[in-house]
């Protein structure tokens, strides 16, 4: 029988809480760690003064200063889970634990199994060396240890010399003989005390009465009121109702305005108040009547202008780049803008549930216009988005200015002081280049109706001054390109195509676009790129678009200097030409989107051989003596038809039913 004892000095509830703050914090730190640290992908970044001096703004505001660290929760929880993690450590090491079982043979010093004579000639020995009236006292002793070392040599000679008490030390280890198992509980005892009762009970209903079925409920809740995208049910409600079928950007804009998520970022300062409404008149001095318009629509459609108000004008602030002073209100409109993608995002989502093109592609657009501070419709927006570019400056470039080199040609000309950022921008500019764009099925050399196509694309970047320099040189960018091996290229692509990713892994060292110019949007920006493929007549989506990233620059050194994506969709269900169009639309460059018309021809099952009709029979028909292949049959579908008995087993079972019978006959 075991007894159980409970934890006298808390050793063992000490190495369970160590062992426990170990497994927290092993994985936490790691995962601090791995995400601090940088993508084996190398990356480059927008090099103009605007777009360096907010990256060092962003570093210094990451990490602090001397006086005002900048202390994240999970690092103050790092910080200190590993400082009582030492503490305990430390305590568990230099604690004293007195648990040792007494042993008189270790006493005396002498092995188990001796006889009683020669533990008493061992013990005159001692006594010659450690009785009190005979020993010298050297080093720290002192007459008291001495006579309690002669008495610890009594005790244990005495124990030796009863022959039952040393037999049961020699079979089991103590004088009481064998004893019952002893289970030790990492508990100290106080906790089940009688007097500590209500104290340990009220703990436990505070923990599994209170605070388990808050968070359990708080979740549960929380989830039911969000949406998939993460943005409130209301807010998805609104965006459903804002939006129609030719929405535009300006339609996008006035459905963010609707979010519920604009409600919890009120201002709690009367400073800030007056701050926003001065700056909500400075936003009228620059719209004027259409501001006046925007506001009337809202109040038609909220009945009143609450905190949802408030952030459409800092959004409309951003978008028109008027100066905040005000701390409070700078903090707010940051907060504004880092969650406009997600509301973004949830929007995209409601309008390619419904196949709408056009307020798709706006949406998409405008995430474009937020990262670069620019009002849709603006005058020269395109050119606005250079570092420095003033709508003074804008207004002086010539007519004939077509692209991003026409407009550094004259600002180099007029010996202009942004020419130089305007250069440094230019060089790494995120205008994606559709290399080459396909339609394929698997194993089939034509589409046939709700075949499984995939949409092939080839992408890289180009920025307009490594155009600008190819054109210059008077080469197309091919010409030094080095050759590459076709059946390797044709290795590569097929298992891509028949891979499960839906982007190609990377094959060499070409960097990437790591932080785009983006020198007015709160926060480092990576650019991205949705694929979308629409068809204009009808202005309906054909799938859903896609989102990349990470697609690599132009290099003409390299053989290979392309991404490869795919989409995969079901051929239409009839037969014809299918003229489409594939978008490629950037979420950080306006006026950077690239297009390509597409013709997808379907065509008749019949066109195939058939050797193919055959082989795709072979693969799809079931068999008709299948339960898949009645149904099929029952629909009028095409079976496969069951294999006939050949003549040797018919005449086989012939046989053998004619010798039954006879067999029969005779008995």
């Amino acid at each position: 029988m075991a007894s159980y004892t409970y934890d006298e000095t808390g050793n063992m509830a000490l190495f369970f809480i160590i062992t426990v703050l170990f497994m927290v914090l092993v994985p936490v730190t790691l995962s601090q760690i791995s995400s601090s640290s940088g993508s084996e992908i190398p990356s480059a970044a927008c090099e103009c003064s605007a777009c360096v001096d907010k990256r060092a703004r962003i570093r210094k505001r990451e990490k602090g200063s001397l006086l005002r660290p900048n202390i994240t929760k999970k690092s103050l929880f790092i910080t200190f889970g590993w400082a009582v993690l030492g503490f305990l450590s430390y305590k568990a090491a230099t604690t004293t634990v007195d648990n040792k079982i007494y042993d008189p043979f270790e006493i005396l010093g002498i092995k188990s199994g001796i006889s009683e004579k020669d533990i008493k000639s061992h013990y005159k020995k001692l006594s010659k060396i450690f009785h009190p009236d005979k020993a010298k006292l050297t080093g720290n002793d002192t007459a008291e240890s001495v006579a309690a070392r002669f008495v610890e040599i009594t005790k244990a000679y005495k124990s030796l010399t009863d022959e039952t008490i040393r037999k049961n030390y020699e079979d089991y280890g103590h004088p009481d003989g064998r004893q019952e198992i002893t289970m030790g509980i990492a508990l100290p005892p106080w906790v089940v005390e009688a007097h500590n009762n209500v104290w340990v009970l009220s703990f436990y209903g505070i923990i599994f009465g209170v605070g388990l079925p808050a968070l359990v409920g708080n979740w549960w809740f929380g989830s039911r009121s969000k949406t998939k995208d993460g943005v409130f049910t209301q807010t998805a409600t609104n965006f459903w109702k804002a939006l129609t079928e030719t929405s535009d950007v300006d339609d996008v804009v006035s459905a963010l305005s609707s979010a519920t998520e604009w409600e919890t970022m009120a201002p709690k300062s009367s400073t800030s108040s007056d701050a926003l409404h001065v700056l909500e008149k400075n936003i009228e001095v620059e719209l004027g009547p259409r501001w006046i318009r925007t506001r009337q629509q809202f109040k038609r459609a909220t009945g009143k202008l609450d905190a949802r108000w408030d952030s459409l004008v800092l959004l409309y602030a951003h978008l028109l780049r008027l100066p905040i002073e005000d701390p409070v209100l700078q903090k707010r409109q940051t907060q504004v803008l880092l969650q406009t993608p997600a509301l973004l995002n949830a929007l995209l989502s409601i309008t390619t549930a419904r196949n709408w093109s056009q307020p798709s592609i706006a949406a998409m657009r405008l995430h474009a216009y937020l990262a670069q501070g620019i009002l849709p419709g603006s005058l020269g927006a395109r050119w606005a988005q250079l570092p420095g570019m003033k709508k003074g400056d804008i207004r002086a470039l010539p007519a004939t200015s077509r692209d991003f080199a026409d407009v550094i040609s004259h600002l180099e000309e007029q010996k202009s002081v942004l020419a130089e950022d305007a250069r440094k921008a230019v060089e790494r500019w995120g205008r994606v280049e559709i290399v080459n764009a396909t339609f394929k099925v698997i194993g089939e050399r034509i589409v046939t109706p709700q075949a499984l196509v995939h949409l092939i694309l080839k992408l890289r970047i180009s920025p307009p001054a490594a155009v600008k320099a190819t054109e210059s040189n008077g080469k197309t960018g091919s010409e030094n390109r080095p050759t590459v091996d076709p059946d390797e290229e044709a290795r590569l692509y097929d298992a891509f195509l028949n891979g499960a990713k839906d982007v190609e892994d990377f094959q060499s060292s070409t960097p990437i676009l790591g932080s785009a110019h983006a020198p007015l949007w709160p926060s480092n920006h990576k650019p991205g790129w949705w694929i979308v493929l629409a068809d204009a007549k009808s202005d309906r989506l054909v799938v859903p678009p896609m989102k990349v990233a990470d697609v690599p620059f132009v290099d003409p050194t390299r053989s290979k200097d392309y991404r490869l994506y795919k989409i995969k969709f079901q051929a239409p269900p009839g037969t014809g030409l299918f003229t489409w169009r594939v978008i490629v639309v950037s979420d950080t460059y306006i006026g950077e989107d690239a297009a390509q018309d597409l013709q997808l021809r379907v065509e008749e099952f019949t066109a195939l051989s058939a050797d193919e009709q055959h082989r795709e029979d072979e693969i799809s028909d079931p068999e008709e003596d299948t339960l898949a292949g009645q149904m099929a049959a029952m629909r009028g579908g095409s079976v496969k038809k069951r294999k006939e008995e050949s003549d040797d087993e018919s005449s086989t079972d012939d046989d053998e039913t004619a010798a039954n019978d006879s067999s029969s006959d005779s008995d």
